[in-house]
C-alpha cells in the first residue's frame, strides 16, 4: 500500500468540530487517512448548519480519490455506534484517469468524478439496477450531480481481481459504482440523508469549497453525533 496521499494545501480542520470525532472515525477504519476523515467531518458539520441540504447527522461516507483503485477507499460509518460499516472499492469515471484519478469535472457529459460535499438521497432501479441520487452540495464542483445523473450503484466493473491483472478497476461515466455483491446493503446504509465526502488534494476545491471554507458563515459548529460510550468496531 503506498503512503497516505499528501494534504499538503488542506485547510485546518475546524477546531469547532469535537477532536474525538476525527479519533473515532480513524479508530473504526484504520486504514483511512486521519486528514481526510477530519476533513469529512468538517464539512459535515458545515452541512448540518443547512437545514435544506436534509443531512442525517448519524451517517457519514467518505471517498479518498487520492488512493487508486485497486485499493479500497470507500468507507461508510454509522456515528450513532461508532461502527465501520462498509470499507469497499468504488470506481471513477473514465476521463478522471486510469488507476489513480488527476482530473474532476461538474459538467454534463465529461464523464469525470466530482469532488465535494454530497447528500444521499432517494433510491430507484435504473439501468444499472437499484440506485442512489446524489445531491452535490458544492457550487461549481458538484451541483450538477442530479442532472448528470450521478448516482450510486453497482457494476460488474468494479471487480477487485480482475483490477488485480489489468492494473485498475473498470471506470464509469462519473459515477462512484461499487461490487454488485454489496450494491444494495450499501445503498441501503446510505440513502436518506446520509453525507458523502469525495475527497482529493485538488488546490482549486480546497480554496474555493464553502464546506470547508473558513467558519462556514459563522456562528459555532453543530455537533456532530458520536456517541462516547459505544465501542468502535469494523464490519
Amino acid at each position: 500500500m503506498p503512503p497516505p496521499a499528501t494534504v499538503a494545501h488542506v485547510p485546518t480542520p475546524d477546531r469547532a468540530v469535537p477532536d474525538h470525532l476525527a479519533g473515532v472515525l480513524a479508530e473504526a477504519a484504520p486504514a483511512a487517512s486521519r486528514e481526510v476523515l477530519a476533513l469529512a467531518a468538517r464539512a459535515m458539520s458545515c452541512a448540518l448548519r443547512h437545514p435544506e441540504f436534509g443531512v442525517d447527522p448519524q451517517r457519514l461516507g467518505v471517498i479518498d480519490y487520492s488512493r487508486p483503485s485497486t485499493e479500497p477507499r470507500l468507507w461508510i460509518f454509522d456515528l450513532a455506534r461508532q461502527k465501520l460499516l462498509f470499507e469497499e472499492w468504488v470506481a471513477h469515471g473514465r476521463n478522471s484517469g486510469e488507476n489513480l484519478t488527476a482530473r474532476f469535472s461538474n459538467r454534463d457529459g465529461s464523464y469525470m468524478t466530482s469532488l465535494g460535499g454530497f447528500t444521499a438521497q432517494e433510491t430507484y432501479m435504473g439501468g444499472n439496477g437499484y440506485s442512489l441520487r446524489l445531491r452535490g452540495l458544492e457550487p461549481g464542483f458538484n451541483d450538477r450531480a442530479r442532472d448528470r445523473a450521478i448516482v450510486i450503484h453497482g457494476a460488474p466493473y468494479v471487480n477487485p481481481a480482475a483490477a488485480k491483472l489489468q492494473g485498475r478497476l473498470g471506470r464509469s461515466l462519473g459515477c462512484p459504482a461499487v461490487r454488485p455483491a454489496v450494491a444494495r446493503p450499501l445503498i441501503d446504509s446510505l440513502r436518506d440523508g446520509t453525507f458523502v465526502f469525495a475527497y482529493y488534494p485538488d488546490r482549486d476545491w480546497l480554496q474555493r469549497s464553502r464546506l470547508l471554507s473558513g467558519d462556514c458563515g459563522g456562528g459555532p459548529a453543530p455537533a456532530v453525533h458520536a456517541a462516547s460510550n459505544a465501542p468502535a468496531s469494523a464490519h
